[in-house]
């Protein structure tokens, strides 16, 4: 049993930040980094499957932007290197969120020093920047809102509202640290927010690129194909209806309801496996048991 526990861990680490190396979650012992145990974030967080399933929705969510898709299509090798941007983009949330206070700074600094090389034109000629505050924003309440529902659908689902909204509230340090503005704080906030910004939205030929190349996405192993094909699935599932409806993937009520089911059957035994994740890892440091 240990063997096939170390053996699924060893996969799920070769997916996350963890691959890339350069920061000490367990040092130095007690510093809680820049939100702590006690915070939501390290709730919402803590759990690989729903980080998945939400990084995955965040990604297609994102795509549905614009200007966000031209800095992506123009300034990134994603169709090359999926699986470094994955992992270049988890590390930034598990480091801001799990690390060590300077290395989460760090962290911050080198993203901002990113955005500034990331300017162009669209096609249609309009200006776009990484460090635009808005589209901050945008690329933000994206991805948070994709974390927060499903850590609610494959995890928490009793998670107090207030709980929810503090979660919003903790995250939004990392935006306003990477420069955006008017940032949701609250449930209802990020609510209001996607109706005033859905009219920005369209799904054309890049996006829809995204789409294909994340379903194209090799797997590390044979053993984590259909582990990532069923992710997949449950990423494109928890998107919003409306999002859902512009890439015209909206699956029936019977496909939800399978989808939803596989994910279920395996989280518990990727919970049991992943002993020594960021989140383990930083609990060490501060002197808690891991969850």
């Amino acid at each position: 049993m240990e063997f096939i526990r170390s053996r699924i861990e060893t996969q799920v680490m070769s997916l996350t930040g963890l691959a890339i190396g350069g920061i000490d979650y367990e040092n130095p012992p007690g510093d809680p980094g820049l939100f702590g145990p006690g915070s939501a974030c390290w709730r919402v967080h803590g759990d690989f499957t729903s980080m998945l399933v939400g990084g995955i929705s965040a990604l297609l969510l994102q795509a549905l932007h614009p200007l966000a898709l031209a800095g992506v299509w123009d300034h990134s090798n994603f169709r090359d290197d999926l699986l470094g941007r994955l992992r270049r983009t988890g590390q930034f949330i598990s480091g801001t969120t799990f690390g060590n206070r300077e290395d989460a700074e760090r962290l911050l600094e080198r993203v901002r020093q990113i955005h500034l090389k990331v300017t162009g034109q669209t096609a249609d000629g309009r200006p776009y920047a990484a460090y635009d505050p808005d589209l901050l924003t945008w690329v933000h309440v994206a991805e948070v809102s994709s974390f927060l529902k499903a850590h609610l659908r494959y995890l928490d689902p009793a998670l107090p509202g207030s709980e929810q909204d503090r979660y919003y509230a903790e995250v939004a340090l990392i935006a306003e640290r990477l420069g955006a503005r008017d940032v949701p704080r609250s449930r209802q906030q990020v609510l209001d927010y996607f109706a005033a910004v859905r009219p920005q939205l369209r799904c054309d030929e890049r996006s829809r690129e995204i789409l294909r190349v994340l379903r194209g996405a090799p797997a590390p192993s044979a053993l984590a194909r259909p582990f990532g094909a069923l992710m997949m699935q449950a990423g494109i599932e928890l998107l919003p209806d409306w999002a859902s409806a512009l890439f015209e993937l909206q699956p029936g009520p019977c496909q939800r309801q399978l989808i939803r089911f596989g994910v279920r059957q395996t989280a518990p035994l990727l919970r049991w496996a992943v002993r020594n994740g960021s989140a383990h890892r930083a609990r060490r440091r501060v002197g808690q048991p891991a969850r």
